[in-house]
Formats: structure tokens, sequence, C-alpha cells
């Protein structure tokens, strides 16, 4: 939440006043090109331009995120016109006033680079302002434009990948609808950033070239102005004129030379997770056999230098002893964290094992839980961060917006008999899901002929079933511009946990879970509780209804309208079935909104009208329910041409669709749910007004 102005500080005032300093920088910027400054405002602009790019590099030091800082570009485009505006301004003074340097007619600035920086010597001066431009413009400048430009064509390409990642997130309950267009808005800002960056790298390469041909032009230049307007000597001309023309193009350089490396350090931190000192020294000292081996690499070429003089041996030796001496520090600390680690593991099982323990405490069943392996302790330890604890508060939330359940919480266990990066899925103490993610990895997902380019341990989405590699952080950003979603251990045990409890949240479903909704109900609508609990139906009995739906993943969020549809039809009958039914047409509009495409259309396959009147003719309906008394090769043969249809939907890239006539809907789903649990059977009266359906295809015998 943003704070007020005045709790921010005193400065923060002034930050609505920013358009108008802007403003007036870049009308001094063009003042600066025709009116002539005194020598003491030059110096004082001059010194401001390297004033503003030490601030700059340093910001991009800085920030753990190139989108941190996207006014660059701008930053960037402004700085060079500003330098070249003190080139032209510098240039007109060193002309006009350069043969009267020793009265501080061309200030102290540029006089003082040229004899401070290169000793006064004029070959010396040329020579490190030609270095510095070759340095800044066919190194750091084309680097760095050579980065962007990739940066922004693979960044245009994942997008599209990443717009996926964001839906599942979505879709999983991992982020909600404000998250998602956050997110959406830092992809398209990244895609404009790196295409600005791109075009901003043409104006500092440019400004590199100008600066080699000003140089040029004010050596000439001042060589005949003091020759033929003052009277010069070639020799005290050429040294007067082509010192100060160096000190104003070092003074110049330098700052262009901050800025160029600014951008290179800007553009390349696109997998960082931190400022650079921080991921500098965080990856560096990860790898203390690293450091070892180089200190005894360093040592031999000390002591070779040391018997055969042919090298200094000193300086090697030095470096070798502070190389081996971090090396050999962290591979300890490393150990002892380890040991740590391993004593808390074992402390952990003897408190549990010599901990008397209640039997009534061991006969409760928990609804969910989670058993991770030891290598998972890290996601579920408040100790370091717990992250997979917090983003079960977010499944919750997006449970009860989705479907309209109140979940119990998730119960987390350590299991030592699990592999180290192992985690299995519990609903009620039986296992139901099993996966394996990688700590400190990403797992990328996409076509397997992406995968390919990809250095990691190939694996399945344990999800879905999609084929994906986990790679390390450094290889996240060549996934993106690969096109693949990439997920984080969290989010692929999060994404699992989420499926899971949509398929059995009709066994999560208890009657206290039912009981706690019903009082919910109660406060704001009471007559439509009383009207039906527990005179009319048993809270079993409105359990049932509710199961049922949430089975077929109907959301029971709008349980006014699922009780007051029972009210309704309830004095027909009081069949658990037909009341889920009633009240699926009473949320037609709800069901169609989940299935329809962006036309407003639900693709769908039809049954053949032997098809029905064979499962008609099927139904047997007693006190205790109905029953299908179908024969089994029939009910093969059924399954078999449904099975054709699903595949050629899925092939199609459509959600698997049925729409059977109202009487047998609820049979025809119980008898394709087992081979086809995700296919959808809806009804013609379940069908919303203004909802158009479209048939693709027909469930028939061949």
């Amino acid at each position: 939440m943003a704070l007020p102005q005045a709790e921010k500080g005193p400065l923060y005032k002034y930050i609505k006043y920013s358009d108008i300093g802007i403003a007036v920088v870049v009308i001094g910027i063009i003042v600066m090109l025709v009116i002539p400054m005194p020598p003491w405002l030059l110096d004082l602009l001059l010194v401001l331009n390297i004033f503003a790019s030490v601030v700059t590099i340093l910001i991009s030091i800085y920030i753990s995120d190139p989108l941190e800082f996207a006014v660059f570009p701008t930053v960037l485009l402004v700085a060079t016109l500003y330098r070249l505006a003190l080139d032209v301004s510098a240039t007109r003074m060193i002309l006009l006033n350069g043969h009267m340097q020793e009265q501080g007619m061309v200030g102290r600035v540029i006089p003082s680079f040229a004899q401070f920086v290169v000793g006064g010597n004029l070959a010396v001066g040329f020579i490190m302002f030609i270095i510095l431009i070759i340095i800044q413009f066919m190194v750091i400048t084309s680097g760095a434009e050579r980065i962007a430009q990739v940066a922004a064509r693979f960044t245009l390409d994942a997008m599209p990948g990443k717009q996926m990642a964001i839906d599942a997130d979505l879709h999983s309950g991992l982020i909600d609808a404000e998250g998602a267009k956050q997110r959406r808005r830092d992809i398209e800002r990244e895609a404009d950033f790196y295409g600005a960056m791109d075009g901003a790298g043409k104006f500092v390469k440019g400004d590199a070239m100008a600066a080699v041909v000003i140089m040029i032009i004010n050596v000439i230049g001042g060589l005949l102005i003091g020759i033929l307007w003052h009277h010069l000597n070639a020799a005290v001309s050429l040294k007067t004129y082509a010192m100060l023309t160096i000190g104003n193009g070092l003074v110049t350089t330098l700052p262009a030379f901050l800025m160029s490396t600014a951008m290179g350090m800007v553009v390349s931190r696109a997998a960082s997770e931190a400022n650079l000192g921080v991921d500098v020294i965080r990856q560096v000292t990860a790898q203390p056999k690293a450091l070892r081996i180089t200190a005894i690499f360093m040592s031999f070429l000390g002591l070779l230098g040391l018997f055969t003089e042919s090298l200094p041996g000193w300086p090697f030796l030095f470096l070798a002893a502070v190389a081996y001496t971090i090396g050999t520090v962290l591979e300890k600390q490393q150990k002892q964290y380890d040991e740590i680690a391993q004593a808390v593991v074992e402390q952990t099982k003897q408190d549990a094992t010599k901990k008397p323990e209640s039997v009534v405490s061991l006969m409760q069943v928990d609804p969910i839980s989670l058993e991770v392996g030891r290598g998972l302790l890290s996601l579920v330890d408040p100790n370091q961060g717990a992250k997979l604890l917090e983003r079960v508060t977010s499944i919750r939330r997006h449970i009860a917006l989705e479907m309209g359940l109140v979940l119990p919480g998730v119960r987390f266990r350590d299991n030592l008999q699990l592999k180290p990066n192992a985690y299995v899925i519990k609903i009620k103490e039986i296992e139901v899901a099993v996966g394996e993610v990688m700590v400190n990895q990403f797992l990328a997902i996409g076509p397997e002929d992406k995968l390919r380019n990809l250095r990691g341990t190939k694996t399945v989405d344990p999800t879905y079933g999609m084929p994906g590699v986990w790679i390390s952080p450094e290889q996240r950003g060549d996934a993106e511009r690969l096109g693949c979603m990439i997920f984080d251990p969290v989010s692929v045990i999060a994404t699992q946990l989420t499926e899971v409890i949509r398929n059995h949240g009709s066994e999560i479903l208890g009657r206290q879970e039912v009981q706690a909704l019903v009082d919910t109900v109660k406060k704001t609508h009471p007559a439509v509780v009383k009207e039906i609990i527990p005179d009319v139906l048993s809270l079993g009995e409105v359990q049932k209804v509710l199961q049922n739906l949430v089975r077929e993943r109907v959301s029971i969020r709008d349980l006014v309208t699922v009780l007051e549809t029972i009210a309704d039809n309830v004095h027909m009958t009081k069949d658990t079935e037909i009341l889920t039914e009633c009240v699926r047409v009473a949320l037609s509009r709800v069901i169609c909104k989940e299935y329809m495409n962006n036309e407003g259309i639900i693709n769908v396959v039809t049954i053949d009208q032997q098809i029905e009147q064979l499962v008609s003719q099927s139904i047997q309906r007693t006190e205790m329910g109905s029953f299908l008394t179908l024969d089994p090769n029939i009910g093969q043969e059924i399954l078999q041409a449904t099975g054709a249809e699903v595949q050629k939907l899925q092939e199609r890239g459509l959600q698997p669709i049925v729409l059977a006539s109202p009487p047998i809907r609820p049979a025809y789903k119980r008898l394709t749910e087992r081979s086809f649990p995700n296919l959808v059977v809806l009804s013609w009266n379940e069908i919303a007004p203004k909802v158009n359906v479209q048939s693709v295809g027909v469930i028939s015998f061949q």
C-alpha cells in the first residue's frame, strides 16, 4: 500500500513538480546549443555530467530486476543529448577563448583533466582518448546493443508461453485476478523495455562516433584559428587547442563510458534474483571446491615462477593462499550446516519416539495431508520461509471462490522413507498423488523439440503428464525465450494439490463442513434453511446433493440458490439424484460459463439415439436410488465409441463435453466416469439462454 506523501518524507512532496524539472532540463539542453556558457557554469555542468553517470551505474548495480529501472532508456537518451550539448558549448568556448586559458577563460575542469589525467602529454592524451572510444564503441556499446536485440526478440517469442503460465497459475489458485493483471503488465513492460533499450543503444553508439568527429574538428579548427586569427606558431597553437580538446573529450567520454557500462549491466540482469553484489558473492561462494582447485593451479604457477624466474611468483602464491583459505572456510561452513540439519532431524525423531502418545490422537484422520522427503523440508519449515505453507492459503481462497468449498487445514509431515525430493498427497490418510521436485531449480514445460535445447533432468509434469525438464536458475531466461512455461517447485506441488482437491472435493465435504456452510447461509437467509432442514430433509441428504455437484466440479458457492431449488422440488421427490439434476438446471448459467469459449459457444459431442434408448431402458430406479443394468458387452461398445470421440476432441485441442438428454445424463456420467474421469456430461436442460451449442461429433456404434 502506498504511503501518503507526508509520511514518506519531506523530499517526496516535490515529486509532483518533477515534470516541470524535466521540462527545464530539456529546454536547458537546447539553450546550451545556442547561447555561450560562462566558464564557471560550464564547469558545474561538466561535473554534473560525471555525477549523473556515477549515480546511474550504481543504480544498475543495486537493482535486481531491469524493470526496476524501466526509465533507463529515456535517461540514456537525455544523457546523450546532454553530453552532445556540453560538447558544443565546450567547443565554442575552446575555439573562442583557448588562447586565454591562463586567465581562466575556458574554466578549470577541462584544463585540469588535460593536465591531471594525461600529465600534459599530447600523445598520451590522444592515445587514451582513442582507447576509451574504442572500448566504449566496439566492446561495451556493441555488446549491450546485441544483448538488448536478442532479449527483445526472445521476450516477444516467449510472451505466449508466459501468458499460458499466468493462466495456469490463475486457474490453479496460485494467484488472483489482480495478480494475473499485474504479471501481464510486467510482461508487456519487459518487452517494451528491451525494445527501447535496443533503440537507445543506437544513440550511445552514435555518441561515440560523434566524439571522434568533434575531436578532429576541434583540433583542426583550433590549429587554424590559432595560426590565422591569433597569430600563434603552429606548435603552440596545436598544443594549446589539442590539449584542451583532449581534456574536453576525456571529461565527456568518461561519463559516456560509465553510461554504456550501465546499459550493458541493466540489459544483462534478466536472470538475477538480487542486486549484482549479492548475486556474485552468493553464486561464487556456492562452489568452494572451485576456489580450492584454482588455488592449486595458482600455486603451481607461483612455484614455477620461483624456480625458473620466468614469472613473478609472489602474486600467484598470494592469491592462491587467499583462494584456498576462503574455499576451506566455506567448505567447513557447509559441512557444519549439513551436520546441524541432520542433528535436527535425528532429534526430532528421538523426541517423537520418547513422547508418550495418546491413543485417541492416533484415531484422528486428517482430511488432507502432504508428506515430504527430507530434501523438501525447507518448503514447509517456518524457520526457512515455508513458501508452501503460504501457497496453501492462496489455494484455500481460490477453491472457496471457484467451488464454494471451505477446505480444512492441510497437515504437513516429513517422511524420511520417501526419496529426498519426493512428496505424497493423501486424502483421509490414503495416497492419491505422488510427485518429485528439485529444490532451487525450475520446471520447464513445453514441446519436446524445444526441451531438447535445455540441459537438465528430464521429467513429466506430475499434474497433467506433460513433458518437462528441471533446469538451473541460470537457464530460466533461455527457457522463457524458447516459449516454455516455467514453474518453481512450490508452484508444481501447489498445482497438483489444487487438482487433487478438485478431484476429491466430494470426499472432503463431510457433514460437519456442510453444517458450517448451512450455518453461514442461515445468518442471512434463515427462512430458506428453516424450510428444508431438518423437517423435510436431513443434513445428510443435503450433503449428498452437494457432494453430487462437487463431484462433477459444479460450484456450490451460490448455496442460497441450491437450497431454494431443493425447497421448490422436495415436495415432489426426496431422491437426491433427481434433486441434484434440478439444482444443476438452476445453476445452468454457472455451469455454461465454465465451458464456453470466447465466442459464447460450447463445443459438444452428442449421443446417437440408439445409445440413448439403450441407456434409458437400462436405468432401474429403487428406494435405494437408480442403477444401470446394462449388458457388459454393450457397455464396453459404448465406452469405445465415447473414447473415439474424446480422442478426436483432444487432438483438436477441445475439452471433451458430451451433451445428453436429461433422463440419461446421470446414468451416462456414472457409466463413463471410471474410464474418462475428466469427461463433462451436460444435459439439454442445463444449457442457459443465449448460450450457443455447436455439435462437433456424434457418439454412435460403428
